[in-house]
């Protein structure tokens, strides 16, 4: 008899609301994206993929795991964006047994980001009181192979997602995926750091993806309650192929908003496309 299979549990953040300092657009609402982090477990072992934000988030991620009986032995980060790991400082706190790890290239990534947000205050202007005043910035992992209960977890270099440097992690016993912000479910996809060329590169990243053909694929922004289904990855390929025709149609930022929506209108989170928006006629001018 073979070892007993892995499986894939998710906890999404819902949408809120957010400190913006930003000009906002008639009838933007600033709030930030419904995230998710997931527990990969067997019979006795877990390990939590993404820590995400605010003390919030990290004491509910903590609590929901805890239920589930198992020793977590980790913490492993997708990709270097601050709202995927800042949580990490708190969440260990409750995870005593637990560190936190990322593949070399999304540890220097956070480290970066821990820089950038000492001078820019960017995520302390916006999440005043909610973040950690020293973070910490997860281990570098120097293997693609995780053992959780004997089974393999396999850490993967995608390369370009929302932001490069981005890793997904796949789960074959449990035939799943997770994918943190290579893939999105129902969420507007954030363009902030994705020009015409860094699109072109996330599409073949999430055809990497659609090769594993995995019956279970967990996005880094999703719905709560969305399934987590593989037609996320074609979905997520057709948004960023829209958003690349309607920039290149050039007009406005509002131009761009709206003519998304009319498109991919049903999704979560439209504060993230007017963003992209934002962002797009910024690279354009």
């Amino acid at each position: 008899m073979g070892s007993r299979p892995l499986s894939v549990d998710v906890y999404v953040a819902p949408m809120r609301p957010y400190t913006c300092p930003d000009r906002l657009g008639e009838g933007e609402v600033a709030t930030w994206a419904p995230s998710s982090s997931a527990l990969i477990s067997g019979p006795t072992e877990g390990i939590l993929i993404d820590a995400l934000l605010t003390f919030e988030n990290a004491d509910q991620i903590a609590a929901w795991a805890k239920t589930f009986g198992k020793k977590i032995t980790g913490v492993y980060i997708t990709h270097g964006h601050s709202d995927h790991w800042l949580g990490l400082a708190r969440l260990l706190q409750h995870l005593p047994e637990a560190r936190g790890y990322a593949a070399p290239e999304v540890a220097a990534r956070a480290a970066w980001e821990v820089e950038f947000n000492k001078k820019s205050k960017y995520w302390t202007s916006r999440f005043p009181g909610e973040l950690p005043e020293t973070p910490v910035v997860p281990e570098v992992l120097n293997t693609d192979e995780i053992l959780v209960d004997s089974q393999v977890v396999n850490l993967i270099h995608v390369g370009q997602g929302d932001i490069g440097g981005s890793t997904i992690f796949h789960v074959p016993s449990a035939d799943a995926v997770v994918c943190g912000d290579v893939v999105y479910n129902n969420v507007h996809m954030m363009m902030y750091e994705a020009d015409e060329a860094k699109r072109e590169a996330w599409i073949g990243s999430i055809d990497v993806v659609a090769e594993l053909n995995a019956k279970s694929v967990v996005a880094g922004h999703k719905s709560v309650g969305a399934a987590d289904l593989p037609e996320n990855l074609a979905a997520s390929q057709w948004y960023l192929r829209d958003f690349t025709t309607l920039a290149n149609n050039g007009g406005t930022v509002e131009d761009l908003f709206h003519g998304m929506l009319e498109l991919h209108g049903e999704r979560d989170q439209p504060h993230t496309l007017w963003i992209s928006a934002r962002a797009e006629v910024v690279r354009r001018a």
